[in-house]
């Protein structure tokens, strides 16, 4: 995940993932919900928030309005990635921005 970034594809499927990984998707799936307690899709997406998270305090990235980087971030709708952001940080995007961004301005 932390190599290839297949979660950066916004069409990326449990059989796509389980197929790059050389196992079956049933044996992912095991995995996912025994091992990690989490579904596909809550796993995909803590790695595209966390994605999002680090281009949104990447110079690199501040031409981009924080949608166009949620999209690049394998996001596919932007209330989606609205609710699931929030959901994992209890902030909108703009705000954890402004915080984190704030933060590092005082060290």
């Amino acid at each position: 995940m932390k190599t290839e970034k297949p979660h950066l594809n916004p069409e990326l499927t449990i059989q796509d993932l389980s197929k790059q990984m050389n196992i079956t998707r049933h044996h992912l799936t095991e995995i996912l919900n025994n091992d990690l307690g989490k579904n596909f899709f809550n796993f995909i997406n803590e790695y595209r928030v966390a994605e999002v998270k680090k281009r949104l305090l990447d110079e690199k990235f501040e031409h981009l309005t924080i949608v166009a980087i949620a999209f690049d971030s394998g996001f596919n709708s932007k209330s989606t990635f609205n609710s699931i952001f929030k959901q994992q940080t209890q902030k909108t995007p703009s705000k954890w921005r402004d915080e984190k961004l704030k933060e590092m301005a005082k060290k």
